[in-house]
């Protein structure tokens, strides 16, 4: 199955799943990286990976940012597409052409510290803030509402005293972002996840 991992910035997540491809881990392989922005590490990752890559145009451009995205999906023969830290909300075009086809990791236990507005950093701080002894990370289907899509698999990471927003942002993705999205696109790859009423079924056995 071909994969595109959809990126805006530096590529931890990206790197996590290469080196899963180049471990045989992910059941499918990464047929390009698709930017929102220019300039942008991920790119260069990709490009150390032999990986093609697109820029999408900015929205200011005045293109159809939607249209040029659907055109490298399609231009790709995509089957999975994976939301690596791409901070570009996706349009209703993408999201019903490639519907329970879409991926995204989330730096929190959702339904905590998600939705419009948590991204990055902010979600730490916000955890921080509140004062939570567990975070941690979620992989779901995108659907309409951000972060509202079916949850595929979620891993619980501790909150140490002293924490800042970036330490614990290293720790999460460390000991989870880095592990679970190459188990959920795994398993999207070997067609154990299908969703039903808005719950992701996970079927280890073919």
């Amino acid at each position: 199955m071909n994969i595109a991992v959809l990126v805006s910035g530096s590529g931890t997540n990206l790197q996590a799943l290469i080196d899963a491809q180049n471990k045989n881990e992910l059941s499918g392989r990464i047929a390009c990286v698709i930017s929102s922005k220019p300039g942008v590490y991920s790119l260069e990752r990709a490009r150390l990976a032999g990986i093609d890559s697109v820029v999408l145009p900015t929205r200011k451009s005045g293109e159809d940012v939607e249209a040029k995205l659907l055109e490298a999906l399609g231009k790709y023969d995509i089957g999975l597409v994976v939301l690596a830290g791409f901070l570009s909300i996706l349009g209703e075009q993408v999201i019903s052409k490639y519907r329970n086809r879409i991926i995204n990791v989330h730096p929190s236990l959702i339904p905590s510290f998600c939705g419009k507005g948590f991204y990055g950093l902010k979600v730490h701080e916000s955890a921080l803030q509140y004062g939570v002894k567990v975070s941690g990370a979620t992989v779901h289907f995108v659907n309409e509402i951000p972060d509202g899509g079916a949850i595929i698999l979620q891993k619980a990471v501790e909150v140490k005293q002293g924490d800042t927003p970036e330490t614990l942002q290293r720790r999460i993705m460390e000991e989870a972002e880095w592990k679970l999205l190459p188990e959920a696109v795994r398993l999207f790859c070997e067609g154990k996840l299908r969703v039903v009423d808005n719950k992701t079924i996970i079927t280890e056995e073919n």
